[in-house]
């Protein structure tokens, strides 16, 4: 309705330019919004007030005007001016009830956009490093990302789903030594646990498989391994220096096929493990986006050429850098290393490039809070090799901090000592962590309350909203049992008896669904969505507790039917949208 109403203030704004009333060259930006006075009307428009003083009268004075020149339409009921200036509309009854057969009609795909040409779009999501499990951390990042992808899929665009593998690098080398030397350990050997490694108890797990697989092939003694070493940081050294003198020890020892066993062992588990996560949580990929075969292509090496042809490039102490600091960087980044290794930076320039060249406009990269520095970084890549950096939409998703009688949970990834995303979803359920990743904004800190999301009880939003879609399905059951069915075409023909205040706000709520599946992909906003569904269950809520269903009367027994129906429709397609379940039951 927004649409219309939009429409019908830009031809009354062109009727007072003609007019001579308003300046030939005013073209406003005309915001409407929903009426946060529910009695001012549906939606309320400020034009008037952006306008006063190029038109030179007063808002309220333009006001007036404005609504003089405003056609009539079959949508409206009334119009009127509300101090300081504020344009207030209110629907139609019959604009209210045509959308009870349009969501019958149109049932799960209702709120759907389709457009004649989707704009392609790509969402990167989780991208977590394959170096242990999902922990509650990921999950909020893997509901905020599937819901958008699904919002901006509603609202008619091509959407792209992908997750980027870190399966290269440093902290991937240091998984497999971490898993060695566990490997190490059941062989019998008493090794020493470096502090920069992987702790937890999957690690065990990984290198049982190992051991089964290839028996004492891997196996060497203490000596061998740490002899000649540096010393670690428990023993007054430095932590990163050893751990990197480790790997290469590793490397030394096992030889590359050696090393290899190790390091595939844990990539394949991991990852197979973090696929079965996701898909079991609801989320789901296009593509599983490897950093290794990126740089196996050359698309690391080319994104560098181009780079380098712009000139963007300079060489200090033997590494080759990129003048990020010219397009908003707080520093320049290294590309290639002094060793002549590309760095992590160089991949993700390289991965950048590949999505603006496979068309994505927008690019959206979902990371979490602690990636704010990749934002100018990726930014900065981008128009240094010569790409639109506002094709780039980079999302911070705050952290998520789980309570627990009250209580703050510990956590800590490195040491194993984390709540994963597995046992999250075996505590609550799906649906229950599904729905509070999302139910507030993903700029903001998130205090999970893990007993709440257990309660059975209208204080627990998903099961409030779920309990409205039940209720509408033990309705119908109902029905059914006494012998009656319902009627949808007789329904339809009276939907002129739902004139009580009830049915009325229900069916304006309802009707604000299509808006809010729009302004939630928009802005980016799932939870949006979810405060929405919320609102709806107690509308719905209220007219169930007022107003009897199954009357005796057949018109209004089936026209309360069929908005029940719809209002059971919207439910569920909105829950769907959040990767949520909508029961009939509960």
């Amino acid at each position: 309705m927004k649409e219309v109403i939009h429409e019908l203030i830009s031809q009354a704004l062109h009727r007072l330019r003609r007019m001579e009333l308003l300046p030939a060259d005013i073209d406003p930006v005309i915001k409407i919004e929903h009426s946060r006075v529910p009695e001012h009307g549906d939606y309320a428009c400020n034009v008037a007030m952006m306008l006063a003083k190029q038109a030179g009268m007063p808002p309220m004075q333009l006001a007036e005007a404005i609504v003089k020149k405003i056609p009539q339409s079959r949508h409206i009921e009334e119009i009127n001016v509300a101090k300081p200036g504020f344009i207030n509309v209110r629907l139609s009854k019959s604009c209210l009830l045509s959308l009870i057969n349009d969501v019958l009609e149109a049932g799960e795909s209702y709120g759907c956009q389709q457009p004649d040409q989707r704009q392609p779009v790509t969402v990167e999501f989780v991208s977590a490093n394959p170096t242990g499990p999902l922990h509650v951390g990921h999950g909020r990042g893997a509901a905020y990302g599937a819901s958008l992808s699904a919002l901006l899929d509603a609202a008619g665009y091509d959407v792209h789903r992908e997750y980027y593998v870190n399966d290269n690098g440093r902290q991937m080398d240091i998984l497999a030594v971490s898993v060695w030397l566990r490997y190490l350990e059941l062989c019998g050997e008493k090794i020493g646990f470096p502090d920069n490694g992987y702790r937890g108890d999957y690690i065990y797990d990984i290198a049982r498989a190992v051991r089964s697989d290839h028996g004492d092939r891997l196996r060497h003694t203490q000596v061998e391994v740490y002899d000649g070493l540096p010393p670690d940081e428990a023993h007054g050294g430095d932590r990163e220096a050893f751990i990197d003198a480790l790997i290469a020890r590793a490397r030394e020892v096992l030889g590359k096929d050696g090393f290899a066993i190790c390091f595939n062992a844990a990539l394949e588990s991991i990852q197979q493990d973090i696929k079965a996560d996701l898909e079991d949580f609801g989320v789901y990929f296009d593509r599983w986006f490897s950093e290794r075969e990126l740089e196996q292509s050359g698309a690391v090496t080319a994104a560098i050429e181009q780079l380098k042809q712009t000139t963007q490039v300079y060489t200090q102490d033997g590494a080759l850098w990129f003048r990020a600091t010219h397009f908003g960087d707080e520093k320049d980044r290294v590309v290639v290393r002094e060793n002549s290794r590309t760095t992590y930076f160089a991949s993700d320039i390289a991965y950048l490039r590949d999505k603006l060249e496979r068309g994505f406009k927008p690019a959206i990269y979902v990371l979490g809070a602690d990636h704010h520095g990749y934002v100018s970084r990726l930014r900065a890549a981008a128009e240094g090799m010569g790409y639109n950096p506002d094709d780039l939409e980079i999302l911070l998703v705050q952290f998520a901090i789980l309570y627990r009688g009250g209580q703050r949970v510990q956590m800590g990834t490195r040491s194993g000592e984390f709540v994963t995303l597995r046992q999250l979803r075996e505590e609550i359920g799906n649906d229950a962590a599904r729905f509070f990743y999302v139910l507030r904004s993903h700029e903001q800190h998130m205090d999970f309350d893990l007993d709440k999301a257990k309660l059975q009880s209208n204080d627990n939003p998903i099961y409030y909203i779920q309990y409205a879609h039940a209720r509408i399905a033990s309705v119908f059951r109902n029905l059914e049992q006494s012998g009656d069915r319902h009627n949808q075409a007789i329904g339809s023909a009276a939907h002129k008896l739902l004139t009580n205040d009830h049915e009325q706000k229900l069916l304006r709520t309802l009707s604000r669904y299509k808006e809010c599946i729009m302004n939630a992909a928009n802005s980016r906003c799932p939870h949006q969505l979810a405060h929405y569904l919320h609102e709806l269950a107690g509308d719905f809520h209220t007219y169930y507790n007022a107003e009897k269903a199954l009357v005796d009367d057949e018109n209004l027994r089936n026209a309360r039917l069929n908005l029940m129906a719809v209002t059971a429709q919207i439910i569920r397609n909105g829950l769907s949208l959040l990767g949520c379940s909508a029961p009939e039951e509960m």
